[in-house]
């Protein structure tokens, strides 16, 4: 373990191996950090942080502060970052309020500078979010998300799994899985193409998806109807029901319909 001598590192936080911590960082009491993590110079690691283990916090970033909830009270709650995350300069991660008790990003994430993610919401694995992306509270992002910069995130938005949003945009609905999304108001682009061969989705995968949408966009058809149609040609496909478990539970209507 390597702990610069102007860090501030409380005796009660518990510290896996081959840890290093630099200079000016501060690990407060209620904190766990996994085996070979990388704390950067005036981080804040701050009560409630739960790190896994190989992840990196670049300078200045500041973990498991209280969120910007004028419910809050102090009460006790967590931030968990999953192994192999990478997060960079002036990040902000907000732990949970009483209302879930956490929030957590999962693991292999990269999150960019001055990205922000907000009480009470979670990441799942392998997602981006590139520089200045501001994920509000109680927002659900999936798997395999990448999000282009500068981009908010409503709260209680949900993101589905393997989308990809661009820069610059604003997420006010929910985003489905598996597409592209842009343009102001956001919409449906198409299949992320690149993205879902790169994870090694077969032809049929992607054809079978393109016709769901097909349906879910089609002006003749309410959301509803869609999901019959879906339900009556796919409904075999463990793909195409990635898409209706995510209908099942979107809450803000979908983007572009």
């Amino acid at each position: 373990m390597s702990i610069h001598p102007t860090a501030i590192v409380s005796s009660k936080a518990k510290l896996g191996k081959n840890i290093q911590i630099s200079a000016y960082a501060i690990v407060e009491d209620n904190v766990e950090i996994g085996d070979d993590c990388f704390i950067g110079p005036y981080a804040v690691i701050y009560d409630g942080a739960r790190i896994g283990n190989r992840v990196v916090i670049h300078q200045a970033a500041s973990i498991a502060h209280i969120p910007q909830d004028l419910k809050f009270n102090n009460e006790e709650s967590f931030f968990y970052v999953g192994d192999d995350t990478k997060i960079y300069e002036y990040v902000t991660l907000h732990r949970g309020t009483k209302e879930t008790g956490f929030s957590c990003i999962g693991k292999n994430c990269l999150l960019m500078a001055y990205s922000h993610v907000a009480h009470d919401s979670t990441l799942g694995d392998n997602c981006i979010l590139a520089n200045g992306v501001q994920v509000a509270g109680h927002v659900e992002i999936d798997e395999y998300v990448i999000i282009g910069g500068l981009t908010p995130v409503h709260q209680f938005c949900k993101v589905g799994k393997h989308s990809m949003i661009g820069g610059g945009f604003r997420i006010t609905q929910d985003v489905p899985p598996f597409i592209l999304a842009a343009n102001e108001p956001l919409k449906y682009k198409g299949l992320n193409l690149l993205g879902l061969r790169r994870r090694g989705f077969s032809n049929d995968d992607i054809s079978v998806l393109k016709k769901a949408y097909q349906y879910i966009y089609s002006p003749l058809l309410n959301i509803t109807q869609a999901k019959e149609k879906i339900l009556n040609e796919f409904s075999n496909n463990k793909t195409v029901n990635e898409i209706l478990k995510f209908l099942d539970r979107s809450s803000r209507g979908l983007i572009g319909k």
